[in-house]
């Protein structure tokens, strides 16, 4: 099972990190490792000292595809779920600044949230305009729509798929939305799909 993951891919989110609007998607994996066990708290890890909380509408892929067309790209999936890229930004920073890859930054154990997946004809909503939002500690600090991803669902598949055979099972986080900010030891998360509570944990 591969963890696929979209840099970037809302506008706002690339402005508050003064970063540029990319003109196609970025990209970037976890390990399985990085699966934050059920019924887990989340651990900040030693390594960093500034975890921030990235919440993410995230794809289940449900069949064997390679260099997918976007029209076909939606037989390749059909439930979505939702889950925390957590990153270590400081880590990330560095990594930047010496031209380095993100991994120590994303793809440490634990950094990868996922909540259980629903059939998205059980919405009543296209994949197009899913609503979500974080809360912490019971204040909402991240509120994001499908609609205003750069680069749809279904593009973002046909361009991964270019590149990754994709398997029964990855899992393609998609982007988070502006709001992103850093988590503390004891705050309480709890992620929403269209206004519906479907996973909460702490942070240790």
């Amino acid at each position: 099972m591969k963890i696929i993951c979209i840099g970037r891919n809302y506008a706002k989110h690339a402005a508050e990190l003064n970063n540029p609007v990319p003109e196609e998607p970025v990209v970037f994996l976890k390990p399985d490792t990085a699966i934050l066990l059920k019924k887990h708290p989340f651990f900040i890890p030693e390594h960093s000292k500034e975890i921030h909380h990235e919440i993410e509408l995230v794809v289940k892929i449900n069949r064997l595809g390679k260099h997918i067309e976007p029209r076909f790209a939606h037989k390749y999936y059909d439930e979505v779920g939702l889950g925390i890229d957590f990153t270590a930004r400081d880590v990330q920073a560095d990594c930047k600044k010496k031209g380095l890859p993100w991994e120590k930054a994303k793809a440490f154990d634990g950094s990868a949230a996922v909540s259980r997946f629903f059939k998205i004809k059980e919405l009543n909503q296209p994949i197009t305009n899913i609503q979500f939002h974080l809360d912490i500690n019971g204040k909402t600090v991240q509120s994001g729509n499908t609609k205003n991803m750069l680069f749809p669902v279904d593009e973002l598949i046909a361009h991964v798929s270019k590149y990754f055979t994709l398997k029964t099972g990855d899992l393609i986080f998609t982007g988070t939305p502006a709001g992103v900010g850093q988590v503390f030891k004891e705050d309480l998360l709890e992620l929403y799909l269209e206004d519906q509570r479907i996973f909460y944990f702490n942070v240790k």
